[in-house]
């Protein structure tokens, strides 16, 4: 089968290599639609990130890897022991991979698993025609979801688990900083959650366009100014209830700070490769929370729920459709020269 190898920074290759058994526990899905995630980026620009330097401790791999891990396709083949998924359902995944046996993963905690690895970055992942993954990490699609939708799973899934952080009251005021695929999806599902009014600050023009066709109330370009004054004029000089961080820099940081109301909460959902100084005087003094949110844990039902029940729209943020081919060229190059024009691509293998 073909798949999608990365070896290195900017090397990645599509390559043939052996259709993977389910073996026991697992399943084999024949991939259908899989879709290029910000840590995809991460790692074919300057991984290793959280592809492993050394053997994997759960899972035992070494790159080169099978990238991939928001994917939606056709169960195969279920190896022994596997129950809760068949041959012939639809399925996506949950990608985090953990060893039920540590402390966190006994409380339930598994995103925090002291061996957490992940299909697509610690094991082999969905830019491939089939992928083997545990069982436990499969999640039914019922007809309603699409197998492009479910492609969105998983992100979106993230996005009600850093909700679910903020603990946002019925009523809150939101703002979402970054209108990429995360913050486009925190905007709809602080709005399915009660949320009185979210706005958006973003950059780019097209997302800024988008944010507002999905449910903000208004948006900011952040080149044109102060974003804590910009939503003075909206909540009485009050600023946002809870802001989200869904960028991973320090500019976005510093624009949650700010815009968020004294006493208020900042929720960091996006990724930060690198360490940024941070002035805790306005934290101090503000009584501000912060609370930092990675993954998910049980929130893939309401991922699942708020797709199948039409309350999140993905339609909309799908810019792209490629082959396995094109992978490259057409999928992380463009999203990385290009960033003003796409939103999500997805591949079809």
């Amino acid at each position: 089968m073909r798949a999608a190898v990365w070896h290195g920074p900017r090397d990645v290759r599509i390559e043939d290599v052996p259709v993977p058994a389910a073996g026991p526990g697992r399943v084999r899905i024949k991939v259908r639609w899989c879709a290029i995630c910000g840590s995809d980026l991460h790692e074919y620009l300057v991984g290793p990130v959280i592809i492993p330097k050394r053997r994997h401790p759960l899972t035992g791999k070494l790159p080169p890897i099978i990238l991939g891990h928001e994917f939606a396709g056709d169960v195969v083949e279920t190896g022994s022991g596997v129950t809760n998924i068949h041959v012939g359902d639809r399925a996506t995944i949950n990608a985090c991979l953990w060893c039920h046996e540590c402390y966190w993963c006994l409380k339930g905690e598994y995103n925090l698993c002291a061996r957490l690895g992940s299909t697509g970055l610690c094991d082999d992942g969905g830019f491939a025609e089939y992928v083997s993954v545990p069982a436990y990490a499969c999640h039914r699609l019922e007809e309603a979801i699409t197998d492009e939708m479910g492609t969105f799973v998983e992100p979106l899934a993230v996005a009600a688990h850093a909700c679910r952080r903020s603990r946002l009251g019925i009523g809150d005021t939101a703002l979402v900083v970054g209108a990429g695929p995360i913050g486009l999806l925190m905007v709809q599902v602080l709005r399915s959650v009660g949320a009185r009014e979210v706005y958006v600050v973003e950059k780019m023009e097209r997302r800024r366009r988008l944010a507002l066709e999905l449910g903000a109330k208004a948006v900011f370009d952040p080149g044109e100014g102060d974003a804590g004054k910009w939503m003075d004029g909206f909540t009485g000089g009050v600023r946002a209830d809870v802001a989200f961080d869904c960028v991973g820099n320090q500019p976005a940081v510093e624009t949650a700070v700010r815009a968020s109301k004294k006493g208020g909460t900042v929720v960091i959902v996006g990724i930060h490769p690198q360490s940024i100084p941070f002035d805790f005087g306005r934290m101090v003094a503000h009584e501000k929370t912060f609370i930092g949110s990675s993954a998910y844990t049980d929130e893939y039902p309401m991922a699942l729920s708020l797709l199948a029940g039409g309350r999140v729209a993905v339609a909309p943020m799908i810019t792209g459709r490629i082959g396995l081919v094109d992978l490259v060229r057409e999928g992380f190059n463009v999203l990385v020269e290009q960033p003003g024009e796409h939103v999500k691509i997805i591949v079809r293998p």
